[in-house]
């Protein structure tokens, strides 16, 4: 595995030489995993991995790191500090060595505030910009492996789409949190590392609020639940929403909303193709949802790529006219949402192929009980 990591440094070596950057800093985040192979949350200390366009990387580490570094990452050059040190006089060491000093640095686009100060004020010489400029280009296209972990994940998501739908009108009468402690639940046993973000059960109103999360409304017979979860396999998210009515009838105006969310995931994933634009795809199916008269209600973008993060590039939105290439991976989730009533979204993630796409999620999308 250790080649992988080494081969995506040497690509985005490439790509520095490029866009005339001299190297690229980044900190605890998924692009330093991306490099370097080496997975850490942030933290207060000084942890850096220095990329420069050409040569080897080296890190800045807190020296308590020195072990975890040598088992986990390809980069041989790690240079410790303790706490009774300035870690910065080992940033400038470690620039001066890199020919980095006074050259364009790219910098993580998560990096705290902390960080790119510190390193501006050791580096007064140097240029700054966004390390997206050269790694977004190359983590949006996903390798062999890196489709693997996501369908995986996907799989994951609809074992569990099934079986919670099954519950049926066992699940009126639960609140919006206990079944997304139950959704989790599931998902762990069903191999997923951890969830990938805040599980979403938006019951009813609450449905119509986006991003509403799950709170201590009761599910009652009849309500529209909009259920939007994933979880991490191998490192990578699955991401899906279906909106399901568990028990009763829902209101008169609900089966209409959800055919037309229906209706527009198909247009949108139909649309995907190498070679079309990003927000080709959000308009196809921002269309069909124009044409039942929700345009208005639908109030977000069409997508997301999906990555080591949650949300990355590319983004299925107006303005963006970044042309698919194989290898893209995002979601097509459109969405009406009806303030005080209800909201309906849809959700699947797509991998773009060489003449379509491949969808990665398969569990049922209608919104009647299993």
């Amino acid at each position: 595995m250790t080649e992988v990591f080494e081969e995506r440094t040497r690509r985005c070596q490439q790509r520095l030489q490029a866009v005339d950057a001299d190297g690229v800093v980044c900190f605890p985040s998924t692009n330093l995993y991306y490099l370097s192979g080496f997975r850490e949350e942030p933290g207060e200390r000084h942890l850096l991995l220095f990329v420069p366009a050409a040569g080897d990387p080296a890190f800045v580490a807190p020296e308590m790191y020195d072990e975890q570094l040598a088992e986990e990452s390809w980069v041989a050059d790690v240079r410790t500090w303790s706490d009774g040190d300035d870690p910065l006089d080992l940033v400038r060491d470690v620039a001066a060595d890199l020919d980095l000093a006074g050259g364009r640095l790219l910098l993580d686009d998560r990096m705290w505030a902390l960080f790119t100060q510190d390193l501006r004020a050791a580096l007064p010489d140097a240029g700054f910009g966004l390390a997206s400029e050269v790694l977004e280009p190359l983590r949006t296209r996903k390798d062999d492996a890196e489709v693997a972990a996501l369908r995986r994940a996907a799989a994951v998501a609809d074992d569990v789409s099934v079986a919670v739908r099954e519950l049926g009108a066992d699940a009126v009468g639960m609140t919006e949190a206990e079944l997304a402690r139950e959704i989790e639940s599931r998902l762990a046993d069903a191999g997923g590392e951890e969830p990938a973000f805040e599980t979403i059960v938006g019951a009813g109103p609450n449905g119509a609020k986006p991003h509403h999360g799950h709170g201590d409304r009761e599910i009652e017979p009849g309500d529209p639940v909009v259920l939007d979860f994933g979880a991490f396999v191998d490192g990578y998210p699955g991401d899906q929403t279906r909106t399901v009515v568990f028990d009763g009838s829902p209101p008169e105006e609900f089966d209409r909303a959800h055919r037309a969310v229906r209706e527009a995931l198909r247009a949108g994933i139909e649309a995907v193709e190498p070679g079309v634009t990003a927000e080709s795809v959000d308009r196809a199916a921002r269309e069909v949802v124009e044409s039942y008269g929700y345009g208005e209600r639908f109030v977000h973008r069409t997508g997301h790529g999906v990555g080591l993060d949650v949300h990355e590039g590319p983004y299925i939105v107006e303005g963006n006219e970044t042309e698919l290439e194989p290898g893209m991976v995002f979601s097509v989730e459109p969405g009406v949402y009806l303030p005080g009533e209800f909201g309906v979204r849809i959700e699947d993630l797509v991998v773009v192929t060489g003449d379509g796409c491949e969808r990665l999620n398969d569990s049922p999308r209608t919104w009647q009980p299993l």
